[in-house]
């Protein structure tokens, strides 16, 4: 009399079948590296490109000419470098200074709006009645470019650096302020809803539930005011004068001295970049709703 062997409820995966998500995690890492190589290629190839046409476009310009040669600026690249930290008294002294100057009021400027526009925009969003009554007055300064408050700021305040600070605030305000009610408008009803049936009181609902949903939308108006903030104060600090990127941009330009004003470009360009992918980390923190 023969005897079967019992029959199991669930076989092992096969070896084909394990080997499976890890042959699809090196394809897929494979199909990562030859993008990375693409992308780097593809940079080279338009960076390249674009020195060629610069190269080109500025040839035999450079004895007494206006338009600076890519090896003039890479010149002055090297000697602003050497001397970044150079401070030798107040009117002399390094591009690292004048860097640190246009961010110290960049930074304080935002951090100042952030701080007031955030509680009102939670406010306004939450609240249709102040909505209503504050409402017109957005709407009719939202538009007006920073820059034009920058003759009362310095009517009113009789200090240049505190007005350049004031037009960063003024630049910084509205974008943090549009994002936060706009952010707090597309919270899912439910989610308050369920606080109130909890009788929780308005300050559990406002920074348990209300905050966190938010988030996203304040962290996009948070970069969309920085980079903006950043943009304004380079024609600020053309105006107001003193230290910072933009007095430097000015100054180069009244000794002519265009290889300067492209290395500042530069380094504005490479700041803002870095200011903006800041926020943007901070951005992949907040948890998707």
């Amino acid at each position: 009399m023969s005897t079967q062997a019992p029959e199991t409820t669930a076989s092992a995966p096969s070896s084909a079948e394990q080997g499976a998500p890890e042959a699809l995690q090196r394809r897929a890492k494979a199909q990562r590296a030859r993008d990375r190589v693409r992308t780097t290629g593809l940079f080279l190839a338009f960076f390249l490109a674009f020195i060629a046409v610069w190269h080109l476009g500025t040839a035999g310009l450079d004895d007494g000419g206006l338009a600076p040669t890519p090896a003039a600026t890479w010149d002055r690249l090297l000697e602003m470098l050497g001397d970044a930290f150079l401070l030798d008294g107040p009117n002399n002294v390094g591009i690292f200074y004048h860097l640190l100057a246009s961010i110290q009021r960049v930074l304080l400027g935002f951090g100042i709006a952030a701080l007031i526009a955030i509680p009102l925009g939670l406010l306004l969003g939450t609240s249709q009645v102040f909505n209503d009554g504050l409402d017109p007055f957005i709407q009719v300064l939202k538009p007006v470019s920073p820059l034009a408050w920058l003759p009362l700021g310095l009517a009113l305040l009789r200090d240049s650096q505190m007005t350049a600070i004031f037009v960063i605030f003024m630049a910084a305000l509205w974008p943090i302020l549009i994002a936060t009610i706009d952010g707090v408008r597309r919270v899912n009803p439910l989610y308050l809803d369920l606080a109130k049936s909890l009788e929780a009181d308005t300050r559990t609902s406002t920074f348990k539930v209300l905050l966190p949903a938010t988030l996203p939308g304040i962290v996009t108006g948070l970069r969309t005011a920085l980079s903006t903030a950043w943009l304004v104060i380079v024609a600020a600090e053309m105006i107001v004068g003193g230290r910072g990127m933009g007095h430097f941009v000015w100054n180069e330009w009244n000794a002519l001295n265009t290889p300067s004003i492209v290395v500042a470009i530069v380094i504005i360009g490479g700041v803002g970049f870095i200011l903006d992918r800041s926020i943007a980390q901070l951005q992949r923190l907040v948890p998707k709703g």
